[in-house]
């Protein structure tokens, strides 16, 4: 028999016992449990893909869209149909995005709806080069995000996984069917499955799927799927805007954009010359001005298509090393040590005694390969809260991420009952904010949420962050306070011989 610990089944693999290499053959990514992670649907790798299923799945959405804007410009929208075609509760059954220690996200309500039915004149206005060729090969739900700003991957991604839910229930139903125990899988009435031309209206479907709970859980294809952000984004189209202008065939266009840009472009220091933000700015002036610009960069996008192919699949990879391998060994060592032997007494001794536990793995354990690997960016600050939040499995008391309660969200709370409660804030050492967080935040949670007790977390990346953290925590006379503690996480000063 093994010796090697074993990590609680937070992931689907462990939770229904089954291969997790049936997983990768099917396609579908090892999703976790206990939190979302990181990863969303790109409906540019549907519009890309290979795979004839994808492009129809692509297509489909499209002609929503289509259906939206006739709709829209009849004038014949009134607010309950707005309701019915354009609001959709998040899909959170596919445990992707954002959502630390659980799955509800926000819904697509009126905002969104509002949004996209004010745009989808110009989502989809065909614009033409000097040629009469169209500018773009395809039409794109993505450009509704560079028209509005503020409809980022979230809204993009929720959209485009409410209109292609068939196919995810579908592919998930077949799965279930194949590799799960009939005590695992459950017939479940899903709402809003498919759209009904012919009646205009969202049609309900029932599946048999995994059941987790009251709830079902939705797999879904790896190559669906990306990280940080849609291959087509409102950041990407500022950040190569001095691209753009070069790919306008229309030269009149060209120069009038050019002189525009340049003309916006004031800086408050003419010795220096205009800053990043200023560039930025003057952009997105430019932007609003020529929307055609937004079909030239999404021709770009176009031309560039197997980088986004090729991007995601490495981001997604990723992800599922570290928060799928990465972490299993995490969660098993954690349970393993000593530092989670015994009933705490309090909130605030169960906050310490995990947080030193997470300071071991990283420091003593090489939890920092995980979280400063060296070949790719240090976390950040949320994905270090998203980590740490997973390895609170097994935990006794209640642990809740970012309990709003009218001050701000703090990163978690651990209590037990109505009167226990202690709050754990993570802050990188090099968050430019940590002086000022330190003499105020957490003090500021804790009177929220009616306690006294906080842990704070510091987790440093490299030396000059330690020396920064450490003059810090003298001057403010927190140095060698039980409830500050700092995690080293350079890669730089560990042992070469280190154990795990």
């Amino acid at each position: 028999m093994s010796d090697a610990p074993v990590s609680p089944a937070i992931h689907f693999s462990d939770y229904y016992k089954v291969d997790p290499a049936s997983l990768v053959t099917y396609g579908a990514f090892d999703i976790s449990l206990l939190s979302d992670l990181p990863l969303f649907i790109d409906p540019f790798l549907l519009f890309n893909s290979p795979k004839a299923e994808y492009q129809e799945l692509h297509k489909s959405i499209i002609k929503y869209l289509l259906f939206l804007r006739d709709k829209s410009l009849a004038g014949s929208v009134h607010q309950g149909l707005l309701k019915s075609w354009y609001h959709f509760k998040e899909v959170k059954q596919n445990w992707l995005g954002f959502t630390v220690l659980g799955n509800d996200g926000h819904a697509l309500g009126p905002d969104f709806a509002n949004s996209l039915n004010k745009n989808l004149g110009r989502l989809f206005e065909d614009q033409e080069q000097g040629t009469g060729q169209p500018i773009t090969e395809g039409r794109h739900l993505e450009k509704v995000s560079l028209i509005k700003e503020g409809v980022g991957r979230d809204g993009i991604s929720d959209f485009t996984t409410n209109l292609i839910k068939k196919h995810l229930l579908e592919y998930t139903q077949k799965f279930a069917r194949d590799h799960l125990a009939a005590a695992d899988r459950q017939v479940f009435a899903v709402k809003k499955v498919w759209f009904n031309y012919e009646t205009e209206s969202w049609v309900p479907e029932s599946f048999e799927l995994p059941k987790l709970g009251d709830d079902f859980v939705l797999l879904t294809p790896i190559d669906m799927l990306t990280r940080d952000d849609t291959w087509i984004s409102r950041k990407d189209l500022i950040a190569q805007f001095s691209q753009i202008p070069e790919a306008i065939t229309d030269s009149e266009l060209r120069a009038q954009v050019n002189n525009y840009f340049e003309g916006q472009l004031k800086t408050s220091n003419p010795k220096k010359g205009p800053t990043q933000k200023e560039r930025t700015t003057a952009a997105a002036q430019t932007i609003d001005r020529f929307p055609q610009i937004l079909d030239y960069y999404i021709a770009l996008k176009e031309l560039d298509r197997d980088a986004a192919t090729s991007i995601s699949s490495e981001r997604v990879a990723e992800t599922d090393h570290v928060f799928v391998e990465r972490l299993k060994l995490l969660l098993a060592d954690m349970v393993q040590h000593s530092q989670l032997v015994g009933e705490p007494v309090s909130s605030y001794d169960e906050a310490l005694k995990r947080v030193r536990a997470f300071k071991n793995y990283i420091e003593n354990q090489d939890g920092y390969k995980l979280v400063n690997p060296g070949d790719r960016d240090p976390y950040t600050e949320k994905e270090i809260q998203l980590l740490f939040g997973l390895a609170m499995v097994g935990t006794s008391f209640d642990f809740n991420r970012e309990p709003n309660n009218g001050r701000g969200p703090v990163d978690g709370k651990i209590s037990k009952g109505a009167y226990d409660k202690s709050l754990i804030e993570f802050k990188l050492g090099s968050n430019t904010q940590l002086k000022r967080n330190l003499q105020n935040q957490v003090e500021i949670y804790a009177k929220a949420n009616e306690t006294k007790k906080a842990v704070k977390v510091i987790v440093n990346f490299t030396a000059a962050h330690t020396q920064r953290v450490s003059a810090i925590l003298k001057e403010l006379g927190l140095d060698g306070k039980e409830d500050v503690i700092v995690i080293d996480a350079r890669s730089d000063n560990k042992p070469t011989g280190s154990k795990a």
